[in-house]
């Protein structure tokens, strides 16, 4: 009895070795091969999916699996696993863990998930999924699935997708403060959407830092950051902090177009109108011919046509010699305001005083191009 028990305990030794020699040496992957994908919502938060990508052709049997993934391969529900002697969730992948890593905390389906790194599992069903973040990434698959260790669960509607061979996770939104991450396989997709709140704080917290370092030398930096706060109507007050800086500050400050008409929006969103009309006047007698026809140009983006009309008309008087410049603006902005007569006049004042120089004439088609729409509609 004894001696059976040794030989026994031989056996499992030697196969535990064996296992261990296996998982301790680097061979090429046949199949389901390992993918790290990542994908940033707007510029600062990093959401990284690495998973093991099995195909819907057995790599063995050469057999097509189409019809047998959902529900067989991939069992609906929990499913009872031997090894385990529990029942686990799908490891939404093969062989080891599925990792789902987020930089910073995060809204999953209107869910919060603090920033670190998470296994990722799965249960799925016909008409709902759970998808399940586990404190637990660095286990073998489900096989130690613990529900104690749960970080979040939610809820998901499985929908229909062109033919996908191999296991994709793919980000199929993506906007500025949210993406949507999706599972696809055969023809099902699983969507998970995942939500920055409050991106724009991140961004002000970001920017603080970038000034306190060697960006802050540069006052063009300042306007950027200032601009951002005003666009986004965010951090108001610490913004006229930054204008003050970019005009007066030791080595960098500059009294200029840009510092001193940033100051201006910035008083402008503040209710402070008076004072931003008096700045504006003050920054204009400093201005170039450039920088006018700059801030007219980001006006009308903004569609603020009339506002960018007095720009231009503004350049016409102090700068009576840009005549290509004055035209070329005058043109956008009568279009927009839908004075076609008159845009069109311009337009033609515009090819007659093309300056004999690469980078204007590299306009040149759409600036016919709009000369001919206008033609075509009056």
């Amino acid at each position: 009895m004894k001696l059976s028990i040794i030989k026994v305990t031989l056996v499992l030794l030697i196969c535990s070795l064996n296992l261990n020699a296996q998982n301790g040496i680097t061979l090429p992957e046949s199949q389901n091969q390992k993918v790290s994908l990542s994908q940033w919502i707007g510029t600062i938060v990093e959401v990284n999916v690495t998973y093991n990508s099995p195909n819907v052709t057995n790599p063995r049997s050469g057999e097509d699996r189409t019809g047998k993934i959902w529900g067989k391969l991939v069992p609906y529900g929990f499913n009872y696993e031997m090894f385990a002697d529990q029942v686990i969730p799908w490891r939404a992948g093969a062989q080891t863990n599925t990792v789902f890593t987020i930089s910073h905390d995060v809204k999953i389906e209107g869910k919060n998930l603090p920033a670190g790194k998470y296994g990722l599992f799965m249960v799925a069903g016909k008409e709902e999924w759970t998808i399940i973040f586990s404190k637990d990434y660095n286990s073998w698959g489900a096989l130690y699935y613990d529900e104690k260790e749960d970080a979040l669960r939610v809820t998901v509607k499985p929908t229909k997708t062109a033919f996908t061979e191999w296991l994709t996770y793919d980000f199929v939104e993506r906007k500025s403060d949210h993406a949507i991450m999706a599972l696809k396989w055969e023809y099902l997709s699983v969507p998970v959407k995942i939500e920055v709140p409050k991106i724009n704080e991140l961004y002000v917290s970001k920017l603080r830092s970038d000034l306190r370092n060697g960006a802050g030398f540069e006052y063009r930096n300042w306007i950027d950051a200032i601009d951002f706060c005003v666009n986004n109507n965010i951090n108001l007050d610490e913004a006229l902090v930054w204008a003050d800086y970019a005009i007066n500050r030791q080595w960098f400050g500059n009294k200029n177009y840009g510092t001193l008409s940033v100051k201006a929006s910035v008083l402008e969103k503040l209710g402070r109108d008076e004072e931003a009309n008096k700045l504006r006047e003050r920054a204009l007698k400093t201005a170039t011919a450039k920088e006018v026809s700059s801030e007219a140009t980001r006006l009308l983006l903004k569609n603020k046509n009339k506002e960018a009309y007095k720009l231009y008309t503004f350049i016409a008087k102090k700068f009576p010699e840009e005549v290509f410049m004055i035209n070329v603006g005058l043109a956008k902005v009568n279009t927009a305001l839908g004075n076609k007569k008159k845009a069109i006049k311009h337009w033609e004042l515009v090819f007659k005083n093309m300056p004999d120089r690469i980078d204007h004439k590299a306009y040149l088609p759409r600036y016919k191009l709009a000369l001919k729409k206008l033609k075509e509609n009056i």
